[in-house]
């Protein structure tokens, strides 16, 4: 039995140099450096910034220390803080008063002392020769006795009462010429638009805060407010406002709202003030004010054709409504239906009745109250005649009446 040992040849191994991927690393990463690296920096291929020549300032006194005559290239930057609302109010807040209402009264001895009723705020739009003219809110100077206005400065100077109008809520008050810094500039109100910003100034809360600034944006235009004069619970007069979201306290009242060229847009007339309602205030834009105080300039009130109906817009009223309670036809797009007719009124004896829907005034369509009110009160004047469009029962009829004097 023979036995076989197996022999296998002596293979030798390869010894291979761990320098070697040094080698062709360090080649490849020489090579990238040296000529790839400056063509990317150049074209703004790489995905972070590569600063040359340019230090913060702790290494920049650090190499300034070791290298005396170095050029710096840190530039100091100056930065205006001022904004165009601080320049603004620093223009216009000269002509912003406050006006403060003096009313008499009997003490408990029975003895009349005066009593100030309250702290509004007032505009100085005009002045003329030995006079300035101040417009604020009827409510700011309503039963006053005496008014007294505020000057910027918190000195106090006499004033006299020229004109007001209850259904405006404006009034004109006359100050001597000498005491007014400069008048504010009139913008108009036609061209101010949803979103845009406005700036409200004024005295809030009756205090000593005179000149105080809010900001806001204009929230609404044409919004038609009811207001009732005798506490009744039903609206005697609508006032077509602008809405602005800029704070309106009570003693901001017959300041001035302005636009971002400093111009007065609106007198600041009301605040919504109920928990449930924030950031809602009105002004009586400037555009409407206008013709109201020229008017109580030279004659102390204002004079108003009238027409005798309490109306609503029907767009107050459900759209079912407008067939099954007012008759009216698909072609109705829009109008006024009357609530009640005074007796003895023009509308009276123009054979008006409850219920009726105008539409038309002079030809001319209207669509709702705050339409009535502008084609009857800046187009129309007492005497005057006035045709009336309307629907009754789902017919469309006419009638002309002669319009009378509005007095309250």
């Amino acid at each position: 039995m023979g036995y076989y040992d197996h022999h296998y040849p002596n293979r030798r191994k390869r010894k291979r140099s761990w320098l070697t991927p040094f080698i062709i690393g360090a080649v490849l990463g020489a090579f990238l450096f040296a000529v790839l690296l400056p063509t990317m920096v150049t074209y703004d291929l790489l995905p972070y910034q590569v600063i040359t020549g340019e230090m913060d300032d702790a290494n920049e006194a650090d190499n300034d220390q070791s290298n005396p005559g170095t050029t710096s290239n840190v530039t100091n930057v100056e930065v205006d803080i001022s904004t165009r609302i601080s320049d603004i109010v620093s223009e216009v807040t000269p002509a912003v008063v406050g006006v403060v209402n003096v009313q008499s009264g009997m003490s408990l001895w029975d003895q009349e002392e005066e009593n100030q009723q309250g702290i509004g705020s007032g505009v100085i739009y005009k002045i003329d020769n030995s006079s300035a003219y101040i417009i604020t809110n009827h409510h700011v100077i309503q039963g006053a006795d005496q008014v007294e206005i505020m000057l910027p400065d918190e000195s106090r100077v006499e004033a006299s009462i020229v004109g007001s109008d209850m259904f405006t809520d404006l009034a004109v008050i006359e100050i001597d010429a000498s005491y007014a810094e400069q008048a504010i500039e009139i913008g108009t109100s036609s061209q101010v638009n949803v979103g845009e910003p406005a700036i409200a100034i004024g005295n809030p809360l009756g205090m000593n805060l005179s000149g105080s600034v809010t900001q806001g944006i204009i929230s609404g235009t044409q919004r038609a407010i009811p207001q009732d004069f005798n506490g009744d619970g039903r609206a005697d007069w609508q006032a077509e406002v602008i809405q602005t979201d800029a704070a309106i306290n009570p003693g901001n009242s017959g300041g001035a709202l302005i636009n971002m060229e400093g111009q007065l847009i609106g007198i600041n007339s009301m605040k919504i003030a109920q928990s449930a309602v924030e950031g809602i205030g009105f002004a009586i834009p400037v555009d409407d004010a206008i013709p109201v105080i020229q008017e109580l300039e030279q004659n102390g009130e204002v004079t108003r054709a009238y027409l005798g109906v309490e109306a609503y817009s029907l767009e107050d009223v459900a759209q079912a409504e407008w067939d099954r309670s007012l008759e009216l036809p698909a072609e109705v797009e829009g109008g006024i239906y009357i609530r009640s007719v005074e007796p003895m009124s023009p509308a009276e004896q123009g054979g008006l009745e409850a219920y009726d829907v105008i539409t038309a005034l002079d030809g001319e369509p209207i669509y709702n109250i705050v339409d009535l009110r502008k084609h009857l009160y800046q187009e129309k004047s007492v005497g005057e005649t006035l045709e009336i469009t309307y629907y009754r029962r789902g017919e469309q009829q006419q009638t002309t009446v002669e319009l009378g004097t509005l007095s309250y």
